[in-house]
């Protein structure tokens, strides 16, 4: 499983990620990714909630958005879902509240995909990897790197070659449902910020058209050949 060397604080910013064990697939179908943007908000709870009972109650998937929690144990900031991973920006709220959160995220994702594909084993990489965000220019880059993470499924050089269509790529993100990219662009209205809590981050963009120009900003971004 190996072992992850980092201690998480009360207060402080990591970027969270994990990948399919052998960069395996692990959201087949849209089911799958509103299955995991749900258990973001199920999941960051101090108390224990089983969607079954819940479903036995005729809520749908995003319905359970409105299931009412009384402690969370995290605050996200950006999330982000790929075919074959996901990324994170969270806070971590209370003590030992990242690790319970994860926990809790992955055993409940993995028991629901390894029912409905009809698969045994770990559906993971291992233990989540995490990196701590100390410095606030990294922080705010990280906003940049989470939400533009899609770019690669329709260009996968782009930071190399740079981007050939600035308007076809934000068109992209502004279609591609399963990460908080359309929060900041005011447009998501499906999950009304039930799973974002950006209160304690750093107010980088006070209005969606400064997040607009951000992301301009980087999509023009080329790296040095």
């Amino acid at each position: 499983m190996g072992i992850r060397n980092i201690i998480f604080s009360e207060g402080e910013f990591y970027h969270i990620y994990n990948r399919g064990t052998d960069k395996r697939i692990i959201f087949d179908e849209k089911r799958d990714y509103l299955r995991f943007i749900t258990l973001l908000y199920l999941c960051n709870n101090t108390e224990k909630i089983h969607i079954n009972e819940y479903a036995k109650k005729g809520f749908n998937l995003l319905s359970l958005l409105k299931v009412q929690k009384e402690n969370t144990l995290v605050e996200i900031g950006a999330y982000c879902l790929m075919p074959n991973h996901f990324h994170l920006l969270i806070r971590e709220k209370v003590e030992g509240g990242i690790s319970n959160f994860m926990q809790k995220l992955a055993t409940a994702y993995s028991m629901y995909y390894n029912s409905k594909y009809q698969r045994t084993g770990s559906l993971f990489e291992g233990k989540f990897k995490a990196t701590h965000v100390a410095k606030d220019n990294y922080l705010e880059y990280l906003f940049a790197y989470i939400h533009l993470n899609p770019v690669k499924l329709i260009d996968s050089k782009w930071k190399e070659n740079g981007i050939k269509d600035k308007k076809k790529t934000k068109k992209f993100l502004e279609n591609y449902e399963y990460s908080s990219y359309l929060d900041f662009i005011g447009k998501n209205n499906r999950i009304e910020e039930k799973i974002l809590d950006g209160k304690n981050f750093p107010n980088y963009f006070e209005t969606f058209e400064e997040f607009n120009k951000f992301v301009d900003e980087w999509l023009s971004f080329e790296e040095e050949k």
